[in-house]
């Protein structure tokens, strides 16, 4: 059975959110991912984990367009949302990335206040109509990101003054405000101490009853605590794709056993 047989097999039960096919990823000459084919299931945790440098982070940036942004890159191959190519010409990435919404390693407030923080994706997308709309987007978002209760005494106050984790958790909030579809996190918690690690993780399993969450993570303990699914990249390579569980219990690649198990890496 190939890898991909095995990923359509695996996603059988699963409403494909994200399917990506042949996708390369060149920087100026240098190939960086080659011919990823993986689907990304709906209210589904899928976890990206590997080596550093093995291409985890550039493909979860090819999901929502962010390597545009890179001179010199290149991205070919398929990928779709909701069956749509997300790389055609018609398709507009600021509209795109309302709908795939991302969280970066390093928590990076606006030096806005709290409540403007939260404000802004719904403000510059139309999305409310009017102030009380706005004010209700704002509090779901941040009760949806655990954090309403910490600030609804201080939505004035900079989101700078927060601590990191709280940070983390408004910038998850202001994700989240535009309604995203899908919601990608890079190493959410990697600059956070173990107390806020695991508010993020336990917000990332509340958060996949509403969204596809994909997330890259250095700690392999990490993605078996918050993922359903994980696929292991190697040198630019997917290679394996598959229930979490069996990835780290029984992987068929001899690759993936041996950075689970210590030995590459």
């Amino acid at each position: 059975m190939n890898t991909m047989q095995k990923v359509e097999n695996a996603l059988a039960d699963s409403e494909i959110k994200i399917g990506a096919r042949g996708v390369q990823v060149y920087y100026g000459t240098n190939h960086a991912l080659k011919d990823v084919d993986v689907d990304i299931a709906d209210k589904t945790v899928t976890a990206f984990i590997g080596p550093s440098g093995c291409g985890k982070s550039t493909f979860l940036r090819c999901l929502n367009r962010m390597n545009d942004t890179i001179v010199g890159c290149r991205v070919e191959g398929q990928i779709t949302l909701d069956g749509e190519d997300i790389y055609a010409p018609t398709v507009d990435p600021v509209q795109l990335r309302a709908r795939v919404g991302m969280v970066f390693q390093k928590p990076n407030p606006f030096p806005k206040s709290i409540f403007e923080n939260v404000a802004y994706g719904p403000r510059i997308h139309g999305l409310a109509r009017g102030r009380a709309e706005l004010d209700e987007i704002v509090e779901k978002s941040l009760r949806r990101a655990a954090l309403w209760d910490e600030v609804k005494d201080r939505l004035t106050a900079p989101g700078t003054g927060l601590s990191g984790g709280q940070q983390q958790r408004l910038c998850i909030a202001r994700a989240i405000a535009t309604a995203p579809e899908v919601l990608l996190m890079d190493e959410p918690a990697s600059a956070l101490d173990p107390i806020a690690t695991a508010q993020i993780e336990e917000l990332i399993d509340e958060l996949r009853s509403a969204f596809s969450v994909v997330i890259v993570t250095h700690s392999m303990q990490q993605a078996a605590r918050v993922s359903q699914k994980t696929a292991f990249f190697h040198l630019g390579s997917l290679v394996e794709f598959g229930e979490t569980g069996q990835i780290f219990t029984n992987p068929q690649d001899p690759r993936t056993e041996s950075y689970i198990t210590g030995r590459i890496g």
